[in-house]
């Protein structure tokens, strides 16, 4: 009988530890991503380090306050239809508490939307344009083009030598996505005496940049600042070699993917450059620690790379949200996670990203810069210290 007893004791305390668990109300997230059309080893590797971050919540932290984190990723192909598609059902019938968008089009066409389900949505690209009022529920993980456009030109004006304005070409797409460094990079050399000697422009279906490149040579530009993906970026490079234009180049923090590196061997070289603001592992910060611990725990990746690291940085953003959210009002939801978003005063995620500050009328995150050098092993090295364009003066670590 006292063994009977026993046994029915520790069935009870099995039960009640399984009621418990299946009471948790799971966190459910929602990602929206480009997995198979143009660019898509970017999304892929974005992918691969939300969902490493979430696992490792969710294994090693226990969730968040007992909730598992509950992620669902699936593929848009880059069709902004497509996205918008499951972004209504994320805000309907499946009720997400909390969802990512991929690319600009999405973010944008997703606004009254997320507006009208009460939904927040934080993008993966950083294009102002998603910034524009209304903003709420609407956020970036860190600073926008606009401040890629700043750095880039301030760190041009920084190291050019002689007393002639340095002179800069603008190469790049003619979508929203690539005209996004247009005008505030205008505004920016208007004020710091940068000369702007020409912008080209071509379609993303483009197959070689010659013309262009030849173009922006006869102006005599002697740095260009592109805004396209990573492989009309080698396109660019290619030309160059090809019209023998010997310049150092620059884009946004959007400029590498994995497929980057392996068809750029020979073509990188030491003249490629970009505004990065994110951790590398040569900073040896907290935040990267926990990133060398994903990539070694679960082996999705075997070294640094900087589309799985906005993976694992948007990961974060969410989870600190989920946390803020039941610890100040008690229950998580996407209501409550909206509101604890727009706490978010200085947050520090260990160097992964610098820290954020988001109120009800500025969703920007962040507007700290730095330039890196990119080199053809897949490995970055900083130029700069962080800082803020326009209003700190560029520290220089190191000549390129």
């Amino acid at each position: 009988m006292r063994k009977v007893f026993i046994l029915a004791l520790i069935a009870g305390f099995i039960c009640f530890g399984l009621g418990t668990f299946a009471w948790a109300k799971p966190i459910k997230v929602g990602a929206i991503i480009n997995l198979t059309g143009p660019a898509s080893s970017w999304g892929q590797f974005h992918a691969k380090g939300h969902k490493d971050y979430f696992r490792y919540v969710n294994e090693v932290k226990g969730g968040i306050a007992g909730n598992k984190i509950d992620l669902t990723v699936v593929d848009h192909a880059y069709k902004v239809p497509e996205a918008v598609k499951y972004v209504k059902k994320f805000c309907t019938s499946n009720k997400m508490d909390m969802i990512a968008t991929w690319d600009a089009g999405s973010g944008i066409m997703a606004k009254p939307i997320i507006q009208k389900y009460k939904t927040p949505n934080i993008n993966y690209s950083t294009y102002q344009g998603i910034l524009k009022p209304p903003v709420d529920y609407a956020y970036l993980p860190f600073g926008s083009y606009i401040m890629d456009s700043y750095a880039v030109l301030e760190y041009i004006r920084t190291i050019h030598e002689g007393k002639e304005a340095p002179k800069v070409g603008l190469l790049t797409y003619n979508n929203a996505y690539g005209k996004s460094i247009h005008a505030p990079s205008k505004e920016y050399a208007a004020k710091h005496g940068i000369n702007i000697v020409g912008i080209e422009q071509f379609p993303p279906k483009t197959l070689d940049l010659n013309t262009e490149c030849l173009r922006l040579k006869k102006a005599g530009a002697e740095y260009i600042f592109m805004q396209c993906l990573p492989s009309a970026i080698l396109m660019a490079l290619k030309a160059a070699d090809r019209v023998k234009y010997d310049v150092p180049f620059f884009g946004t923090w959007t400029s590498t993917d994995p497929d980057f590196f392996t068809r750029g061997k020979g073509l990188i070289r030491d003249r490629m450059h970009m505004q990065f603001s994110g951790g590398l592992p040569v900073d040896g910060t907290p935040g990267m620690k926990v990133m060398a611990t994903l990539w070694n725990r679960y082996k999705t990746v075997t070294k640094f790379d900087a589309s799985y690291w906005e993976g694992v940085a948007i990961a974060m953003i969410m989870e600190k949200a989920f946390q803020r959210a039941h610890d100040k009002f008690g229950q998580i939801n996407s209501e409550t996670i909206n509101q604890a978003l727009e706490t978010f005063r200085d947050e520090d995620f260990g160097g992964v990203v610098p820290n954020i500050t988001y109120t009800k009328t500025d969703h920007s995150a962040s507007f700290k810069a730095r330039i890196v050098q990119i080199h053809e092993d897949a490995t970055y090295t900083p130029l700069t210290t962080f800082y803020v364009p326009g209003k700190e003066r560029v520290k220089l670590l190191k000549r390129r």
